[in-house]
């Protein structure tokens, strides 16, 4: 970063010789040098603001991990196919939640469904919950797959990822418990 931040130095300075050298008269500074310096000072401060590779954060894909903010027992994961899999791993169906930051039905849901503790039990009994941002990470293309316009949209999946219920928009505790119900009741679990 240093490194980058001296160049930036030498470029102000370059920039005041020159115009030193035409004795102030901008006229002498033809507009493609100009130009030239402005593109070499955006290149120098696009530089600056990268990250080294021992500051980059590589992300690797993981197996499934709990989110402990919620009654809901959601895991976090950059992918769905690893969810699928514990899924089919535990013989459980798959609930995911569709969402963005400034979703106010999502962030609603949060606060009141998503930490109802019996609204959960009954849903962590036979679903592994994935929560989805739409806008970050692996979230684009699962709205992409999944054909989501509307947020929140919950799905209820099997382990294949094939949907067996979908709501769009904010749902609460006896409607996401008739969904998860409906779901169930079109898999036969254990087969």
């Amino acid at each position: 970063m240093q490194f980058y931040l001296s160049i930036l130095y030498w470029y102000d300075f370059r920039l005041i010789e020159v115009y030193k050298q035409t004795g102030m008269n901008k006229n002498l500074i033809t507009s493609r040098e100009l130009l030239q310096w402005f593109f070499i000072g955006l290149m120098l401060i696009a530089l600056a603001s990268c990250k080294t590779a021992k500051e980059a954060v590589i992300i690797a894909p993981s197996a499934p991990t709990p989110i402990n903010s919620f009654a809901f027992n959601f895991v976090q994961s950059d992918n769905l196919k690893s969810v699928l899999k514990q899924a089919k791993q535990e013989n459980k169906l798959v609930f995911v939640d569709i969402y963005t930051t400034w979703c106010l039905p999502c962030k609603m849901m949060d606060k009141d469904v998503f930490t109802h503790q019996e609204t959960a039990d009954i849903i962590n009994k036979d679903f592994i919950s994935y929560k989805v941002d739409a806008e970050k990470s692996n979230g684009p293309i699962i709205s992409f797959n999944y054909d989501v316009n509307v947020f929140p949209t919950l799905l209820f999946l099997d382990s294949n990822g094939d949907i067996l219920e979908r709501k769009e928009g904010a749902a609460y505790h006896r409607e996401i418990l008739s969904l998860a119900q409906s779901a169930l009741d079109k898999v036969v679990l254990g087969d």
